[in-house]
């Protein structure tokens, strides 16, 4: 090889080299884990149920209280809130950019979800899913449970102890809840939200929760509580943050219920 060629053949592969080496640096950037935790600073006594039907059932392991609003009295966290990110904009119509999306968490295989409801209480009582993902509603209680699902296609039926009923049709995402409670027993309730993105979360028993891999950038937080957003209306669009790093830790975010 000549001179020339060799110093241009090694000009070019020294390049190409420093060029997939800022590609592999840009990559590792590139995505992000996001750590938050939601408390309720001034948490409210947990109320207790007063249970009409299947007393001997619903009561067997004590007293029941109304789980919508689920606060560690230790760490404060709130359980059952579900956090997701969204564009920058100040449109709430605005969807999540496809191409944002990490390659291997664009098309994942379909998750099917189960809902129990062993001791008059919906386990678990708050879902977060991605569109394509499948639904169940199973009874492992030795009393009939009533099932009422506002999602598509809507049901409402009776299902008798130890069966279950599978929702024929995959989740399809939209912009709000879906409920679904028991006819029979009135106190028992649920929600249900569904994306077309997967970079969503629902706050563990100590108000935590984890977003991984996160496109670098500007976007929005959005916390919802089935009582509502953050903040009410205004915080339907959520909070801007800047995602870099191989981790975000965010302040922890003391919820504000809607008045």
């Amino acid at each position: 090889m000549r001179p020339y060629r060799l110093v241009a053949f090694l000009s070019g592969l020294l390049a190409l080299t420093a060029s997939m080496t800022m590609s592999q640096a840009q990559d590792k950037g590139e995505w992000t884990t996001i750590k938050g935790q939601v408390i309720v600073s001034k948490p409210e006594e947990a109320k207790k149920v007063e249970v009409t039907n299947d007393k001997e059932h619903c009561l067997k392991d004590g007293p029941l209280t109304y789980e919508n609003k689920i606060v560690n009295t230790k760490s404060k966290g709130l359980k059952n809130v579900i956090v997701w990110l969204r564009p920058d904009t100040k449109d709430r119509k605005d969807t999540f950019p496809k191409e944002k999306i990490k390659p291997e968490l664009a098309k994942v295989a379909p998750k099917n979800h189960v809902i129990d409801q062993p001791c008059c209480q919906f386990v678990p009582r708050v879902l977060a899913a991605r569109t394509g993902d499948t639904l169940e509603v199973k009874n492992s209680a030795s009393v009939a449970h009533n099932t009422n699902y506002s999602g598509e296609p809507a049901f409402n039926i009776t299902i008798p102890a130890g069966k279950s009923h599978k929702v024929a049709e995959p989740l399809v995402a939209q912009s709000t809840p879906i409920p679904f409670k028991c006819d029979i027993h009135p106190w028992m309730a649920g929600r249900l939200r569904v994306f077309d993105h997967p970079y969503f979360a629902i706050t563990d028993a100590d108000g935590k929760f984890e977003i991984k891999d996160a496109p670098a950038g500007k976007w929005r937080v959005v916390y919802w509580h089935e009582d509502g957003f953050h903040k009410g209306r205004e915080g339907v669009i959520g909070e801007t943050i800047e995602v870099k790093g191989a981790t975000l830790e965010l302040k922890p975010l003391d919820f504000e219920f809607p008045k």
